[in-house]
């Protein structure tokens, strides 16, 4: 069982930034696309970012040149640099590994983007 454990959210100004971190139980698997996924309060699960142990990483289109996902396979910890946070950044940052069809996620963590 991977268990994923997420910190460094929290309440911060627009245009300001945040550094989200993801630290696995377990290391991570050259197969392995690791990303970070948000809920906003009544919205659905959405996809933020992910990046494969390559490297290639995808992001969706409302964070393209603001927020940069990096994967550490040494420390087995992922991270989500978030830079110039809208108000529409608010939600619950979840991040996520998936592996062979299986999808593993951390409790989440709150980010508040206030205007």
């Amino acid at each position: 069982q991977v268990q994923l454990v997420e910190s460094g959210g929290g309440l911060v100004q627009a245009g300001g930034s945040l550094r989200l971190s993801c630290a696995s139980s377990r290391i991570f698997f050259s197969i392995d696309i690791v990303g970070w996924y948000r809920q906003g309060l009544g919205k659905q699960r959405e996809l933020v970012a992910s990046i494969t142990s390559g490297g290639s990483a995808n992001y969706a289109d409302s964070v393209k040149g603001r927020f940069t996902i990096s994967r550490d396979n040494a420390k087995n910890t992922m991270y989500l640099q978030m830079d110039s946070l809208k108000p529409e950044d608010t939600a619950v940052y979840y991040c996520n590994i998936r592996r062979l069809g299986s999808d593993y996620w951390g409790q989440g963590t709150q980010v508040t983007v206030s205007s």
